[in-house]
């Protein structure tokens, strides 16, 4: 798969500022927990957080390949930033940009996607999480609002973000097909974030529950359609898998990096330990590995960008790119011995982040399940 000249100079650009602009302060990213503002505002200059929408919209234009290099590159140095890139971009931003009327995109998109605010998806609960469809929180009309009641939870950005798409029951007797999407700001009465979560992994991307008590969001504020919201945000996780499939293969070959890097400078025995069969054969498995899951990931982008359907490869991307980088970020430990398990080198953190990448955006059980049932039906 040859890239474009576009392409590489996408990859070029953003790899400068990862090396030079993230990954000084991933470490620190891990261990605060804390969003680093100064580190926002310049991705949000350089164009970082609205990749794929247009200059019109004060998005990058570039297409779903040049996004998802974005991603990747991000993520080859810290999981956490490529997260919260990821969310605001697929499952904050794009939503509106996609479903949205001229006068919501007017009034969001531009100040999202140039990352003059944050913006999240409110999907999951504590009782609906790969059954979406379970949603609870509820949605009553009140004259010319909607009145919203419920808890989200694991929200990236919660604490943070000012703009939310939000699912809710707006007809709870028919399932599924009672679902509304609302687009909800920070400010609005009776919207609040609620607890931040303590992550095992990407620590320094924000994560925390959004609080509805009888929150009142105008009835312009609907997403979509009256009752078609579980079909927005099934289009919406299509897409949300792509990036979390690029996530997954930046810090997949971060470890990798990292493990060349030390079987090099290494010596036991007398002689680097890269120069051992053994760490041969690890290296060999994860190079090859991770350049599959780089080529799945990015044929589902190429497929989504020339408007062909890309539900199935979407979900074997993510799938694979994810348990890919399960895999090779435990190997890069394991080359990396004690050290590996040493908070001052980067592997334990790569290993850590990598883990939200099985979960988020649907289990690999479900992609699993997405796939099984395409082949053989319900």
């Amino acid at each position: 798969m040859e890239l474009s000249e576009e392409h590489r100079m996408i990859r070029q650009m953003v790899r400068e500022f990862a090396l030079g602009e993230v990954k000084p302060v991933a470490k620190e990213l891990d261990e605060t927990g804390e969003v680093n503002w100064d580190l926002y505002k310049k991705m949000g200059e350089l164009g970082l957080l609205g990749m794929p929408f247009p200059e019109e919209w004060g998005g990058g234009d570039t297409d779903t390949l040049g996004y998802t290099i974005g991603v990747e590159e991000i993520s080859r140095v810290c999981g956490s930033t490529g997260l919260s890139m990821a969310a605001h971009t697929s499952l904050g931003t794009y939503p509106i940009y996609e479903f949205g009327t001229e006068e919501q995109k007017k009034k969001y998109v531009r100040d999202l996607a140039s990352g003059k605010k944050i913006g999240g998806f409110g999907l999951t609960e504590p009782g609906a999480g790969s059954d979406a469809g379970g949603t609870q929180t509820t949605a009553v009309k009140d004259g010319d609002d909607y009145i919203l009641n419920g808890t989200k939870c694991f929200i990236t950005s919660a604490g943070v973000g000012e703009v939310f798409v939000a699912t809710t029951a707006t007809d709870k007797e028919a399932g599924t097909r009672g679902i509304t999407a609302f687009i909800v700001e920070k400010g609005m009465p009776g919207f609040k974030a609620g607890k931040k979560e303590n992550k095992l992994g990407c620590r320094g991307s924000d994560t925390g529950e959004l609080i509805f008590e009888d929150c009142r969001v105008p009835a312009s504020n609907m997403l979509g359609e009256l009752n078609h919201g579980f079909k927005i945000f099934l289009h919406i996780l299509d897409g949300g898998r792509v990036s979390i499939g690029a996530m997954a293969l930046g810090i997949a070959q971060g470890a990798l990096d990292a493990s060349i890097a030390f079987a090099r400078e290494r010596k036991q025995f007398g002689r680097p330990i890269g120069k051992f069969g053994a760490i041969y054969d690890m290296i060999a498995q994860m190079a090859t590995e991770i350049e599959a899951a780089r080529l799945l990931v990015y044929d589902a982008s190429i497929k989504k960008d020339r408007g062909e359907s890309y539900s199935i490869p979407s979900a074997m991307a993510k799938l694979f790119a994810s348990e890919v980088a399960m895999k090779a970020t435990r190997t890069a430990i394991q080359i990396h011995g004690g050290y590996g398990y040493m908070k001052d080198y980067e592997v334990e953190r790569f290993w850590r982040d990598a883990k939200i990448t099985t979960i988020g955006e649907g289990t690999s059980e479900v992609q699993r399940l997405v796939i099984g049932r395409h082949f053989l039906g319900r």
